[in-house]
């Protein structure tokens, strides 16, 4: 009986033994299957609003490519060009990085540390002139354009109505209802004046109408033409005529000053970029704004809408996850990416084909494709150390402050581009 007992433990001991074997078998088979291998792309950029947004497309991307994990890494707009030039220096730090757009992205592209698009499915089917801010001195492609940016006026609808005013189409109809709305006790137009770059936002909205779009653009380029064109001189006058509406010392306002104006319904109008619509909706969800795409020139044409693009994506040449990267960059190319980036983000989408769901984006989207015209001074004077760019709108601050004419702001602007133009041969 003893017996009988020893041998049926011995026989349970080995079945259990048995039993654990093969449990930890299959639990180190699972733990393997489970441990596949993960590559993990860093990703630059300067919109830390967008971050939500972004989780969403790398959610999408990552759920196509399981084997790909995308660490979005924003930082402060201001800080950025120096965070990124140092990690590309170093050799250290991203994969994946936002590229300013035109001379930003050439000054990068020129120096070798990013890798050519141009095979990369979908890429080269984005519209040949907003690739022409993401490419090279070699004439390569080397981001790929996701947001295009439009120069507008915003406008307190609420407002206009109160006083029964119409959405200006104009440059008179702007000074127009400027002059109502000031006789009504309004600030006309939140603009700020500290930060230079604010300034030149103003004139490229408000002075295509002015030189004649397009016409007087390839003008300029040909060489038939400069900076100190009396067309320009034109849209000097009109920043001079305009500033009676501005807030008072409006040169010592930063942009967060002027738009808590816009919001409180002390001004009535404020001009920026298409992209403060995101910022208004969260800081102001229930305010009734409206929007005037650009201003028509004399005669009855569409208005002119002053476009750009705002950044591009591009992949790091010595990344040791290239190809991985290039899939996240044809990824950015597909039209489910585009309509996403339109849909979280309410911007204009450079990829083909996407239509926009909120009202204000599809209005001004439609302006867009009816008369668009660059924003000059960005697009065709952004080269040099200083840019043309920074000297002319620098030179707005010094004529506002009447420490220069008008005249001279010109000057100083043309001389600059002589100088580049010097340096480059």
């Amino acid at each position: 009986m003893k017996y009988k007992k020893l041998i049926l433990f011995m026989i349970l001991l080995i079945a259990s033994g048995m039993l654990f074997a093969c449990s930890d078998k299959d639990s180190k088979s699972s733990s393997s299957e489970e441990n596949v291998d993960v590559i993990e792309l860093n990703l630059y950029s300067w919109r830390p609003e967008d971050r939500k947004a972004y989780e969403k497309f790398i959610e999408v991307f990552e759920s196509e490519n399981p084997g790909i994990k995308i660490n979005f890494q924003p930082f402060e707009s201001t800080e950025y060009n120096t965070i990124l030039t140092n990690s590309l220096v170093s050799g250290s730090g991203p994969d994946i990085v936002q590229l300013r757009p035109y001379s930003g992205t050439k000054s990068i592209a020129d120096n070798g540390y990013l890798t050519p698009l141009n095979d990369v499915p979908g890429v080269m089917e984005i519209e040949e002139s907003f690739l022409e801010a993401a490419k090279g001195s070699d004439g390569q492609v080397y981001g790929v354009p996701t947001t295009l940016n439009a120069g507008v006026i915003f406008y307190n609808k609420d407002i206009f109505e109160e006083y029964g005013l119409e959405a200006p189409e104009t440059w008179d109809d702007l000074l127009q209802v400027s002059k109502e709305l000031k006789n009504n006790g309004i600030i006309p137009i939140a603009q700020a004046g500290r930060a230079a770059y604010l300034l030149s936002m103003l004139h490229g909205v408000i002075s295509p109408s002015a030189y004649g779009g397009n016409d007087y653009v390839d003008e300029i380029i040909a060489g038939n033409t400069d900076l100190t064109d009396p067309k320009m001189l034109e849209t000097l006058e009109r920043m001079q005529e305009i500033e009676q509406y501005f807030p008072e010392d409006f040169i010592a306002l930063d942009d967060n000053d002027v738009q808590a104006l816009f919001y409180a319904g002390e001004a009535a109008m404020y001009i920026n970029g298409d992209y403060r619509l995101g910022t208004f909706e969260t800081n102001a969800p229930d305010m009734n704004i409206g929007v005037v795409p650009g201003l028509k020139a004399d005669g009855p044409n569409n208005p002119l809408v002053m476009n750009w693009v705002d950044g591009s994506y591009g992949v790091v040449e010595h990344s040791e996850h290239k190809e991985e990267a290039l899939k996240f960059i044809e990824f950015m190319a597909t039209k489910e990416f585009g309509q996403l980036f339109s849909d979280e983000l309410n911007r204009l989408s450079a990829i083909n084909g996407v239509e926009p769901k909120h009202e204000l984006v599809q209005q001004i989207t439609k302006a867009s494709e009816a008369n668009t015209t660059p924003y000059l001074l960005l697009v065709y004077f952004g080269e040099g150390s200083p840019t043309t760019k920074t000297v002319f709108e620098d030179s707005l601050q010094g004529m506002y402050l009447g420490e220069i004419t008008k005249e001279q702001v010109l000057e100083d602007a043309q001389k600059n581009v002589e100088r580049v133009a010097t340096e480059v041969e």
